[in-house]
């Protein structure tokens, strides 16, 4: 049996933000990702956005590694020349009846310690973006579009120069925690660990259960929701981000552009079974009638199937939006095991405030 400081789990942007982490801090790290490339599941089918901190009930994790992550990693990406934009986005009321909940949110955002928000009215808005329709709107000026993949080869690069090392293709087959350790088979072979961390996404919850010792009624039970996003054909008339209300499960199907300019909608919210990436056509009459509420010009036939992510959820349709679980021995009962549970939206932008998160947990 091979012996390591440390195993990170998934070679998503939060399991690469924390080997890095670990491996400047001294540990010898191997990262063990189950697919054949890193980053192939959240990290690399969500909207790219670095969020400012809005939406997040104060004092919750998600507010807290939301806000600290959005800085550092504006501030790590200007350091490493990753290709980043800060556009700025609009929160919109589509109509007069939403302003209350607008309203809300503006002292939601402020209670979390964002406090760049402007109101603008109708005139103002137009003034902005002349195509949007709508009564009212928040505009972030810290909300930003990043290149997700060029974030997690820098990640990976600055582990691997720590001296952390990746093994893909190495799914995580059972463990169990030892005297001496934590004994995980990974793809045929034996690792022992005095630290393990458990970042693999939507697979977080199989992960912890396949590892005997772990209290049982510490993991959650993993949900499912699919949302699918459709790309705009042609040249969106907007220079910023636009965003209806949030929904339940979601933030709504916005409007987002990428580095190059190109306009993409989404995600919507459809809960599923299981790891599912189709994208079915139908979905886009759902989407023109959405988009429609703030921009009525959107053509017919503009939109065409994008792609599909899957939010690693821990709370089930119909309940309340669970916060960030960074889960370590004084909940689950294993030394020197964390495991990262709902690490949905904003988990990219938090990927630097996680790492740091769980070093603390682990107090190294």
């Amino acid at each position: 049996m091979d012996k390591v400081d440390a195993v990170v789990i998934g070679a998503g942007v939060v399991g690469l933000a924390t080997a890095r982490a670990l491996a400047r801090a001294g540990r010898e790290v191997v990262i063990v990702e189950a697919e054949q490339a890193i980053g192939q599941h959240a990290s690399s089918r969500n909207s790219e956005v670095i969020h400012a901190g809005l939406y997040y009930p104060a004092g919750s994790l998600k507010a807290r590694l939301c806000v600290a992550g959005r800085d550092a990693l504006y501030r790590y990406c200007a350091e490493r020349a990753i290709p980043h934009r800060r556009l700025g986005k609009l929160i919109v009321a589509s109509r007069a009846g939403q302003l209350e909940k607008l309203a809300a949110l503006e002292a939601q955002a402020r209670a979390n310690g964002v406090g760049d928000l402007q109101r603008l009215d109708n005139a103002q808005l137009k003034r902005l973006e002349p195509a949007l329709d709508a009564a009212a709107a928040l505009l972030s000026p810290s909300t930003g579009i990043i290149d997700s993949h060029a974030l997690m080869l820098s990640l990976l690069g600055d582990a691997e120069a720590a001296g952390a090392q990746l093994a893909l293709d190495s799914a995580v087959e059972g463990g169990a925690a030892t005297a001496d350790g934590i004994a995980l088979r990974v793809a045929g072979m034996e690792l022992l660990a005095d630290i393990v961390v458990n970042a693999a996404g939507p697979f977080a919850p199989d992960v912890a259960r396949s590892i005997a010792g772990i209290a049982p009624d510490a993991i959650p039970r993993a949900w499912y929701a699919r949302g699918v996003y459709f790309s705009l054909q042609g040249k969106a008339p907007f220079s910023r981000l636009i965003y209806p209300l949030p929904e339940p499960g979601g933030l709504g199907s916005h409007l987002t552009l990428d580095l190059y300019g190109q306009a993409r909608f989404g995600p919507d919210v459809d809960w599923v079974d299981g790891i599912d990436y189709r994208v079915d056509p139908a979905r886009a009459d759902a989407f023109y009638r959405s988009v429609r509420g703030w921009w009525p010009q959107l053509p017919d036939g503009a939109l065409s199937p994008g792609y599909a992510g899957i939010r690693a959820k821990i709370a089930g349709p119909g309940q309340p939006d669970a916060d960030f679980v960074v889960q370590g021995e004084a909940i689950h009962g294993v030394t020197g095991l964390v495991n990262l549970f709902g690490i949905e939206s904003p988990g990219l932008t938090s990927c630097l405030a996680l790492a740091d998160e769980v070093r603390r947990v682990l107090a190294i």
